[in-house]
């Protein structure tokens, strides 16, 4: 399952699929992403594997950005919706 639009309530602004890639560049290619947006806009991240469905969103609130939900679908795809701090 991904996060749609409606169960976040609004649209993502950035979508990004990083389901390819591994630590450290999974969180470097949201990073990047996150850069590249203007406060309070949100972005959709599809991901797999443990470490970065647990080190992209604790790594992306230790830089002041926010976590409005992780899904973890039965494929094991987690969908994580940011949105960019200040």
């Amino acid at each position: 399952m991904t996060v749609t639009k409606e169960m976040a309530g609004e649209p993502a602004d950035q979508e990004l699929d990083v389901t390819k890639d591994v630590c450290p560049m999974t969180f470097v290619r949201v990073r990047l992403a996150l850069d590249r947006m203007l406060p309070g806009q949100t972005l959709h991240i599809r991901l797999t594997g443990s470490e970065p469905a647990e080190n992209v969103p604790r790594t992306a609130v230790g830089l002041g950005h926010r976590v409005i939900s992780k899904i973890v679908g039965p494929d094991g795809v987690v969908s994580l919706l940011l949105q960019r701090g200040d």
